[in-house]
């Protein structure tokens, strides 16, 4: 059709670029009879964009009076390339080279034009600080603080704010679900840490969200330095046909000066670091340790070191005057911040993180020991970075810290506003100082002297000469310039596709078509690419047999068969979807396809089963699902957010018959919990916690049948004083619940071989003793990791709150709701006493939308 009315695209396009303003748009129309179709839409829009770019360049103008400083060639190039790129930037670049300045600019310019805008970040702690920061700039440049609002996993806060602080997840959802969240009016997505696309566990969540982002939202990548950033952007607009500005740069404003400290003790050195002046002095430094309990041990060894200034001194103990520091880990590390040092990881209570933090920024502590996930992208700026150790992983395993993360940690070094040079210390372990302080005290004294004296001192010496411990590992001086020097590491996809994601698509649509083509978009080789289109086979399989898809066409016969019981053994199979987030990953890990996992501990292998018990996986080389329809049980998947979805299902079906501390141990096992917390959370024998009537009257009897587990495994057999002891070769461990469950289910289940369970006695304890949770704490020592035990029982309130919503099969819903719910209100009162902001800040969403459910209901 040579001339055509003009049709609602162009209305559409006007409207994505500046609104509904229809004067040129009619001026134009009405020449609709003149012009040919494709020259009006060629000539609009060329009038659309001058007219936008105008727009654009006003506001460029706008948010350079703004900056108070002259900005950075990098900051420059990269603002320069947002405000004339139609389609966005990528910026790769060193830590502190001032990313957040080009980040607030895709904001700033999105409330000018009265559109939307996301900033995505890849940490929930990161996402508060973002949040915070972003409207005391918004308030700044004019605008109200409620036009910027956030959304994790459990928070929302100004959720309709044009400006809105997520985590991936939560981008990536919205966009799965286009018919509750309109993309029409957003202007910009910014994604802060971008490296994170690199993540093994939820970079794929970075990647698709990328990849499903419609043609018209500009989009700002920003991220650390990587190895292939030409590669990566090529690849962006070959595959995804999205073009953006590469803006690279290797340079910092404030450089970096890297000294290898080979003579001197850490805490000497430390203490040698507060010496100087405000221009002279290495302080405030960040000391990375690579696990909690070596922060606190180095904290200890330094309280003893002259680590305040005396100007430091009067206002630090009026600040720690504010607070209460009498429970938990609270009197320990008040006595090292007045000393001026902080300890800072995921084991300190939030309430005692926030104020490490506040007093860093104060500049009031000389000394912050951290753990690495600091370097994530928690804002504490400090001139220096020390590194006492090179190596990570467990005891004689261990290796060379990644180049990424030792980058990471590098970047924290050096303030822009305060700094001209950054200094990133390494030492030697400590053997090492002693070998180099011996040597040089020997070679001092000269091989051929004639003096009596010291021929005597160098032969007593010589006697004492200090060596390195054959059961340790150590680093060297090589390696630490090895990691300074490595070139960055590429950007690649590396997760497979989660349960939880694959159960969103498949929710949005049927077509497994979408979901291929998304796989084959990833940053893969063919092979990687192959596998993991099998692994996305074997996933629909495993819900098709669990009855949570049809797929077409149907899978053979063969797929469907199971030597092993399903429904009849009270074990329906149940399926669903990867969790959402956690602090330092959202709430949960994610649950992935493709990585196998211990049945049992390692203690209990010498008693495993055999394989053959468990049944064969099936034919799937020649089946591909080319529709992959969900059923109404597919429902229930969607609401399990922060764990293990297939397993949370399967223990729906048992949990019905199981007592208050079964149901409890169960719930726990779902939620991760890192073994370093120790043997105080261990599950208690039998016979200090009997089993309840789960294990007695059907798993043990169902382990037995099918071969899962022994008598002696069950704990059946009689006890015999003269039989083996746990340090015996012949010893047998009695299965814990979690494990019997985690047995059953992986026959039941044998396409599924990722399962995690972590069997724990925490909340069962903790409720043993009121509502005192520092009485808990101090009474099994732990301290140390109060911060993790409290997390544990925020996350098990959340999960009560899903769990909630489904129900056993043998129990009515109103009675299962009310024999777990109290369970939920008990931790919930513990959590509130023990830090209020912060069990307010995890709960508030949560409760709240399970009284407006409970309101509609009523009504």
């Amino acid at each position: 059709m040579e001339h055509a009315v003009c049709g609602p695209e162009y209305k559409t396009f006007v409207s994505l670029c500046y609104g509904t303003s229809g004067s040129r748009f009619n001026r134009l129309k009405s020449a609709r009879l003149l012009v040919p179709y494709h020259e009006i839409f060629t000539r609009l829009r060329a009038c659309v964009l001058e007219e936008l770019q105008k727009q654009r360049d006003e506001i460029a103008e706008a948010y350079f009076d703004t900056i108070p400083f002259d900005p950075y060639p990098v900051q420059e190039e990269a603002l320069l390339a947002w405000f004339t790129e139609d389609q966005g930037v990528l910026v790769c670049a060193p830590t502190g080279t001032g990313k957040t300045l080009i980040a607030e600019a895709a904001l700033f310019e999105a409330l000018k034009l009265g559109k939307q805008a996301y900033y995505t970040t890849p940490l929930i702690a990161l996402t508060d600080q973002k949040f915070r920061e972003i409207q005391e700039k918004v308030v700044g440049w004019g605008f109200p603080a409620e036009e910027v609002g956030l959304v994790t996993g459990n928070r929302k806060l100004n959720p309709g704010a044009k400006i809105l602080v997520v985590v991936a997840e939560i981008l990536l959802n919205r966009l799965l679900h286009e018919e509750a969240f309109d993309f029409d009016n957003v202007w910009a997505v910014v994604m802060d840490e971008f490296h994170s696309f690199n993540d093994r566990e939820r970079g794929i969540v970075w990647e698709f969200g990328l990849s499903l982002l419609p043609g018209h939202v500009k989009t700002m990548l920003l991220s650390a330095t990587v190895g292939n950033a030409m590669e990566f952007s090529s690849w962006l607009s070959r595959i995804h046909d999205r073009r953006l500005k590469l803006v690279q740069s290797h340079d910092r404003k404030v450089p970096l000066s890297f000294s290898w400290v080979e003579d001197e003790l850490l805490g000497d050195f430390v203490e040698s670091m507060i010496t100087g002046d405000e221009t002279t002095r290495y302080t405030p430094a960040l000391l990375f340790c690579f696990n909690r309990e070596h922060c606190w041990t180095t904290g200890e060894m330094l309280k003893g070191k002259k680590c305040v200034l005396p100007a430091q001194q009067k206002q630090l103990a009026a600040r720690l005057d504010e607070y209460d520091w009498s429970q938990g880990a609270g009197p320990k590390l008040k006595q090292l911040l007045m000393r001026g040092i902080g300890v800072h990881h995921a084991g300190v209570l939030p309430r005692y993180r926030r104020v490490v933090e506040e007093l860093f920024q104060e500049k009031l502590l000389s000394i912050c020991v951290c753990t690495e996930t600091l370097a994530a992208g928690i804002n504490l700026p400090a001139r220096s970075v020390v590194l006492p150790k090179l190596l990570k992983g467990p005891p004689r395993k261990e290796k060379l810290m990644e180049a990424s993360s030792a980058h990471q940690m590098f970047g924290r070094a050096g303030r822009p506003q305060f700094d001209d040079k950054g200094f990133v210390f390494a030492l030697p372990h400590e053997d090492d100082v002693r070998i180099a302080r011996w040597k040089e005290k020997y070679d001092s004294i000269p091989e051929d002297t004639k003096d009596p004296g010291l021929r005597k001192a160098k032969k007593a010496l010589k006697k004492k000469r200090p060596k390195r411990r054959e059961d340790v590992q150590y680093w060297s001086q090589q390696q630490f310039a090895q990691l300074e020097v490595a070139p960055s590491a590429d950007l690649s996809s590396r997760g497979p596709l989660s349960w939880r994601l694959l159960v969103y698509l498949l929710d949005a649509s049927s077509d497994v078509g979408r979901i291929r083509k998304l796989i084959n978009g990833r940053l893969l080789d063919e092979k990687g690419r192959k596998v993991q289109q099998k692994a996305l086979d074997r996933a629909l399989i495993t819900l098709w047999r669990g009855g949570y898809v049809t797929l077409d066409p149907k899978p053979p016969l063969a797929l469907m068969n199971r030597e092993s019981g399903g429904a009849d053994d009270g074990a329906e199979e149940n399926k669903e979807p990867e969790e959402t987030i956690d602090e330092s990953k959202s709430l949960a890990g994610q649950l992935t396809f493709g990585q196998a996992a211990p049945l049992v501990p390692d203690e209990t292998k010498k008693n495993e089963p055999a394989k053959k018990k468990m049944p064969p996986k099936g034919p799937l080389d020649d089946y591909e699902a080319i529709t992959a329809t969900a059923t109404e049980a597919m429902s229930d998947l969607l609401l399990l957010r922060g764990v293990h979805p297939l397993y949370a299902m399967f223990l729906m079906n048992h949990l019905g018959i199981a007592d208050r501390n079964e149901r409890i141990m169960a719930f726990e096992s779902l939620l991760q919990m890192s073994r370093s917390v120790g043997k105080a959370v261990r599950i208690p024998k039998h016979d200090e916690l009997p089993p309840g009537p789960l294990q007695t009257t059907r798993l043990d009897s169902l382990l037995l049948t099918k071969g899962l587990a022994t008598i002696d495994e069950l704990g059946l057999n009689e006890e015999d004083e003269d039989g083996p002891k746990p340090w015996d070769d012949d010893y047998v461990p009695i299965l814990t619940l979690p494990h019997k469950l985690q047995r059953l289910f992986q026959f039941d289940f044998p396409y599924v071989d990722d399962l995690r369970i972590s069997p724990v006695w925490i909340v069962g304890e903790v409720l043993n003793y009121g509502e005192d949770f520092n009485k808990y704490i101090t009474s099994n020592k732990l301290q140390k990791q109060e911060g993790m035990i409290f997390r544990h029982l925020l996350r098990f309130v959340l999960l009560i709150d899903e769990m909630a919503e489904l129900c056993p099969p043998d129990m009515e819903h109103e009675q299962w709701q009310a024999e777990i719910w109290p369970i939920a209100n008990q931790l919930e009162a513990i959590c509130l006493k023990a830090d209020p902001q912060n069990t307010e800040a995890w709960l508030a969403e949560t409760k709240k939308a399970q009284k407006e459910k409970a309101k509609s209901e009523q009504e």
